[in-house]
């Protein structure tokens, strides 16, 4: 029997739909495409699954389509693989053209991207979507794409519903990267690496129905590739509350900072942590650092490594949820540095596992900590470094902190409510079709 979404949505303008839209929830044939997918470090592969199993709980029959590396799938989902060229791999991409790449339209625009130091990864899964696409016809009632935004699904729209997920605009990255550059051709090239997002813009204008993880997200899509806020929805991402909860078991350590970050790149504030870690670490010599992620040679290494201080911090990365959650669970504070998070799902993972949370104001990231944190300005490591040292210095109030980020992280990220938001975009995609 068919429910009226708004009878099941809670009333939220970060749930469901406008207050007093009525949609009825049908089950869909749902196919859900993301251009790589990793299950672990990085929120791409972890979108995906969870967005499956809460579309799957609402009757929907889902099929993922992915490039590699492949998604962790849930049960009852099927997979569809689209193998790429994996060029970054390659020895020599220049020579890793083979003759039977010729005949095929997205094998030859990763070549082609790769090998002009563009990304062409994005555009050469699309090609792939696009021509298996012509012999399903009929299959799927819908395509949810996570934010892939090439202009193949402008093209696949006229025939088959399509809604994209927005995270946070790539155009910011490659603000923040051509910045980092100093020489005329580094900008040259990163402009070229990041030429994709111009395509992204353009075919984000032409989607009518996006689902945006938050206000930043939709927010800084309307700044930077000129959609109009009325075209997206805005539902929070939810967290697994089956791993990452607290454990009365695991005792909090009293000098441990935890971080989390997919990439040591400009927009993750990881040279901001480090130059707030080094007076901290100073002042309390048993204080450490565990990083989930990679600090590659950079500017944040540089600071530990000029400080003395590389054998206080530990990175791991190709970890399990498990694995972070169990982090979480045993650290001080939690730091989420970031100049720019769509959403920021350390921190909302964090928070599940009562663990006190200090971070930035970084695009959503005080939309996800609310008043349940520490909240800093984004690039500013003295403010950072005072913040976490009130934590470290005020037992009574980094347990008030925790047991606030406890609740709000129970009653705020869903992801079945993000399911309904999304089926609620479905049934306007179909009924506009």
């Amino acid at each position: 029997m068919d429910r009226a979404l708004a009878d099941i949505i809670p009333e939220s303008p970060l749930a469901g739909p406008p207050e007093g839209e009525t949609l009825a929830l049908h089950p869909r044939r749902v196919l859900l495409t993301g251009y790589r997918s990793h299950p672990h470090v990085g929120g791409q592969g972890v979108y995906l699954r969870e967005l499956a199993i809460g579309l799957c709980d609402l009757g929907h029959d889902v099929t993922i389509a992915s490039g590699p590396p492949y998604p962790d799938v849930p049960e009852g989902v099927a997979l569809v693989k689209f193998p790429a060229l994996n060029l970054f791999e390659e020895k020599n991409a220049f020579l890793a053209l083979r003759p039977g790449h010729l005949f095929s339209k997205a094998d030859r625009s990763e070549w082609l991207a790769h090998n002009t130091g563009a990304f062409g990864e994005l555009l050469a899964f699309s090609y792939r979507l696009q021509a298996w696409l012509r012999g399903q016809s009929g299959r799927f009632d819908v395509l949810h794409d996570n934010q892939t935004l090439m202009p193949p699904f402008a093209r696949i729209s006229r025939t088959l519903p399509v809604i994209a997920t927005i995270h946070h605009p790539v155009a910011i990255d490659r603000g923040f990267a051509i910045d980092g550059v100093s020489t005329w051709w580094e900008k040259l090239l990163t402009r070229r690496w990041y030429g994709f997002t111009g395509q992204q813009a353009k075919t984000m204008r032409q989607l009518p129905y996006l689902l945006a993880v938050s206000e930043a997200a939709r927010d800084s899509h309307c700044a930077h590739y000129g959609m109009e806020a009325e075209q997206a929805m805005v539902s929070f991402n939810g967290i697994d509350h089956a791993v990452f909860r607290p454990d009365d078991g695991t005792e909090r350590a009293s000098n441990l900072i935890a971080a989390t970050a997919s990439a040591d790149v400009p927009i993750k504030g990881l040279d901001v942590l480090m130059r707030a870690f080094v007076p901290l670490a100073r002042q309390y010599p048993a204080l450490k650092l565990e990083m989930i992620g990679q600090l590659r040679d950079g500017h944040a290494k540089q600071i530990l490594g000029e400080a003395g201080l590389m054998d206080r911090v530990t990175t791991r990365s190709g970890v399990s949820r498990e694995e972070i959650a169990d982090l979480y669970r045993r650290a001080s504070v939690v730091v989420c540095p970031a100049r720019f998070e769509g959403f920021g799902f350390p921190a909302a993972e964090a928070m599940a596992c009562g663990a006190p949370v200090v971070a930035s104001d970084g695009g959503a990231l005080p939309e996800v900590v609310g008043d349940a944190g520490s909240i800093v300005p984004a690039g500013d490591a003295a403010a950072l470094e005072t913040a976490i040292r009130a934590v470290l210095n005020q037992p009574d109030m980094a347990r008030e902190m925790g047991e606030a980020g406890m609740r709000r992280a129970r009653e705020v990220f869903c992801w079945r409510n993000h399911a309904l938001a999304a089926s609620a975009l479905y049934e306007k995609a179909i009924a506009a079709c």
